[in-house]
């Protein structure tokens, strides 16, 4: 699985999870559906489900991440990394197989 956190995002994570008392059994999952302005929108929730069929599952600076085959093919070599001035607040997505994406970065063509 090509799809990196970096440190600071898997601080985010892993911060929120310690905030809201999310168990070890809760998961980060990273994936895409479609909509947005331009055809599919990032994803990231916590989950409890992991099908071994359907999801592939890695770890990465300590926080175990979900991505469903399908969502993978495009997600291929993203980074996602967590973001935080005065003007904006949030995690981003730099991922190599976006041919367009939208002015605020939360959907992306491929």
């Amino acid at each position: 699985m090509a799809i990196k956190l970096t440190e600071r995002a898997a601080e985010e994570v892993t911060r929120f999870r310690s905030e809201h008392n999310f168990g070890d059994e809760m998961v980060l999952r990273i994936g895409v559906a479609g909509g947005g302005c331009s055809g599919f929108n990032y994803t990231l929730n916590f989950d409890e489900n992991f099908d071994e069929k359907t999801d592939s599952k890695f770890e990465c600076h300590g926080v175990n991440v979900v991505v469903d085959k399908k969502s993978a093919l495009y997600l291929d070599g993203t980074t996602v990394d967590w973001y935080d001035s005065l003007e904006k607040k949030g995690f981003t997505f730099e991922n190599p197989n976006a041919v367009k994406t939208c002015g605020c970065g939360s959907s992306f063509q491929a």
